[in-house]
């Protein structure tokens, strides 16, 4: 069995955001004129790693929603973010577990985005095994509805994986090259860098199957709802690619709370065909991201990104380590 790692900080607890009170006083209005009623409270999400507002707004009524904003000027990366999820969530077959858009206003300089208010949780770490099973069960719901690309998403022009990964993704090709900052690894895993630059090559032709996946499947994406039922937030990074990629990413706190996520990965639905080495690709792939963000210096979003790429990206090389039987802490 796995020794469990814990992040440096509680997934739950990531996020850097603005306050109500903080918002400008014509966006706070323009809101609560969507909302319906005056606000009577509103809970600030404690997960995510984006400086955006994003927070539960209640009515005095009871009616609720999920809010994100982001300034028009400051925060435009955010604010075409926002834009791409509405688009993406409207467009999403009926019938799945994710937030449908309600309305999106422009006010004071600020675009916000209101959304179905999910009555859930982030899971903790280490998984519960009841909220990974209903994650893996819901995710398996989701790539089987997206197997197909549907017509109606295609046509947003959504950007394809494969080609994501010739242009950013082969990072420990960059390391190698010395185009990239070097992350900070123990002489074993520097050792295995020729491996690792083989492995992380494979993926453009992999990631050129498959349908659609999520593009950003992580535990701090997730809720899971009273009746146990899991449900997936922040579409904004839909791609052209394999769902057996999204598995990948979800799994890395699988494998370090301790569990047998080798195991967990090949029963799932999403990987039915993926080749025999997908896991280890995307693990190379996934480390190498991580681990050279986590080295890439400040960040104007949340002060604990890079510390959680860093432990991410640990867990990602000591997963495919243990897989391949490197020794990579001598």
């Amino acid at each position: 069995m796995t020794p469990i790692a814990l992040p440096p900080v509680s997934y739950d607890a990531t996020a850097h955001r603005p306050s109500w009170a903080e918002l400008p006083a014509g966006l706070r209005a323009a809101v609560t004129a969507r909302l319906g009623a005056p606000v009577s409270e509103v809970k600030v999400a404690g997960a995510g790693f984006t400086r955006g507002f994003a927070a539960l707004v209640a009515g005095a009524d009871g009616r609720r929603v999920f809010v994100k904003a982001a300034s028009l000027t400051e925060q435009r990366h955010l604010v075409d973010w926002y834009a791409r999820e509405a688009a993406v969530l409207d467009r999403l077959p009926a019938g799945l577990p994710v937030p449908r858009p309600r309305w999106t206003v422009s006010a004071a300089g600020w675009y916000a985005l209101g959304l179905d208010a999910i009555d859930g949780r982030t899971p903790t770490l280490p998984w519960a095994r009841a909220d990974l099973d209903a994650t893996l069960a819901g995710y398996a719901e989701v790539a089987a509805a997206l197997a197909d690309p549907p017509p109606e998403l295609v046509t947003l022009g959504l950007p394809r994986l494969a080609d994501l990964a010739r242009e950013d993704i082969l990072w420990w090709c960059e390391v190698a090259a010395g185009r990239e900052p070097a992350p900070d690894l123990p002489p074993g895993a520097r050792r295995r860098l020729p491996d690792l630059v083989t492995l992380e090559s494979r993926l453009p032709g992999y990631a050129a199957r498959g349908g659609l996946a999520h593009g950003d499947l992580r535990l701090d994406n997730v809720l899971v709802d009273p009746a146990g039922r899991a449900w997936f937030c922040d579409w904004n990074w839909l791609c052209h690619g394999p769902a057996w990629f999204d598995l990948v990413s979800l799994l890395i706190t699988a494998h370090a709370s301790g569990l047998d996520a080798d195991a967990l990965f090949a029963g799932h639905p999403a990987t039915a065909g993926a080749p025999t080495d997908a896991l280890d690709v995307a693990l190379a792939a996934l480390s190498g991201y991580l681990l050279t963000s986590a080295a890439s210096g400040p960040t104007d979003a949340s002060p604990h990104l890079r510390a959680h790429q860093r432990w991410s990206g640990e867990q990602a090389l000591g997963w495919l380590a243990a897989r391949q039987g490197w020794d990579v802490a001598a």
